[in-house]
């Protein structure tokens, strides 16, 4: 099975907007690795998760001290300032469940994930 059937890519070509080969394997292999991996809440802290990507959005509940998530993937919202810096990202843990990037210890200031 090719990488394209393996996503779902159906059909035309390089020009047609499907994906070549290698750079399909390289999405497919991040998502998997994101998706395997878990990630650490900033120790002493308990966390709010909201059911979108910003403070606004109401607690849909709090993840207690020492908990580990698995990010589904990210997306830009609020500014927040937290134990690993200051960060607009926002990581998607379960359906409607977002967490400030900046109070999970993820290893980059960047995206470690897909974008939601």
């Amino acid at each position: 099975m090719s990488v394209e059937q393996a996503i779902g890519v159906t059909g035309g070509d390089a020009t047609a907007g499907t994906v070549p080969d290698a750079e399909a394997a390289q999405g497919v292999t991040a998502t998997a690795a994101a998706l395997a991996t878990s990630y650490p809440v900033a120790p002493g802290y308990r966390l709010n998760v909201r059911s979108g990507p910003g403070t606004g959005y109401a607690v849909v509940r709090v993840l207690s001290e020492g908990a580990q998530v698995r990010i589904n993937c990210q997306t830009p919202g609020t500014w927040v300032t937290g134990p690993y810096g200051t960060s607009n990202i926002w990581d998607n843990i379960g359906n409607g469940q977002y967490v400030s990037d900046a109070y999970i210890r993820t290893g980059s200031d960047g995206y470690v994930a897909p974008r939601c």
